[in-house]
């Protein structure tokens, strides 16, 4: 467990959704969770630097957690099936967040994180518990939201797939700011968006032939 966060950290680094110690990366465990340090970045932190944080946030161990270690509690809490969660300040998905808008139904594949749109939380000032409580009221039914004036957070099952989600999360947020930038872009209706969901749930499997 510790490599896996250890690696969806530095993947999230290479693909360029985290710069410098702008990001951090967490996983559940049976007690809390292992969550990269404060002040870390991802070409200098290994497996040992990990920091272990029970339920509470009391810390069980000499390794100071990332500053959002409560938001990324938050997102467990909010999220059962979660067992990795990712923070980012990723270049588009900050921009977004900075409008104060969400990700509407503009596209087919924001139904990939479980709803009709994701949703963006209000700034408040980060490493609190304000940003926790607000960061899991926008993420409630979903598997990733924004952060105002801040970045954006996901979560998954598997490391894999926290950071292939991210990276959705990364070009929709991209695409979106790309369609305002040239007019208004159309949304998709809560019929084609059932489709969509509907769709998904076949798609890739081998009687599917799109």
């Amino acid at each position: 467990m510790h490599q896996d966060v250890v690696w969806l950290y530095q993947q999230a680094a290479a693909r360029g959704l985290i710069v410098g110690s702008s990001g951090n990366a967490s996983a559940r465990t049976s007690g809390g969770m292992l969550i990269t340090p404060s002040g870390g970045s991802p070409e200098t932190v290994t497996a040992v630097d990990l920091a272990a944080v029970a339920q509470d946030g009391s810390p069980l161990g000499g390794v100071t957690p990332s500053s959002e270690w409560a938001m990324h509690g938050a997102i467990y809490r909010e999220c059962p099936e979660a067992a990795f969660v990712l923070h980012t300040h990723a270049d588009a998905c900050t921009a977004l967040a900075c409008l104060g808008l969400g990700l509407p139904a503009f596209h087919y594949m924001v139904v990939q994180f479980g709803g009709t749109d994701v949703r963006c939380a209000p700034y408040v000032t980060f490493g609190t518990s304000d940003l926790a409580e607000r960061a899991a009221e926008a993420i409630r039914g979903r598997m990733a939201c924004l952060l105002g004036n801040h970045g954006m957070i996901v979560c998954a099952e598997t490391a894999a797939d926290t950071l292939s989600r991210a990276m959705l999360l990364e070009t929709l947020c991209r695409q979106y700011l790309l369609a305002l930038s040239a007019g208004t872009p159309r949304l998709l209706t809560a019929l084609e968006m059932q489709d969509a969901q509907a769709r998904f749930k076949t798609y890739g499997q081998r009687g599917d032939r799109g």
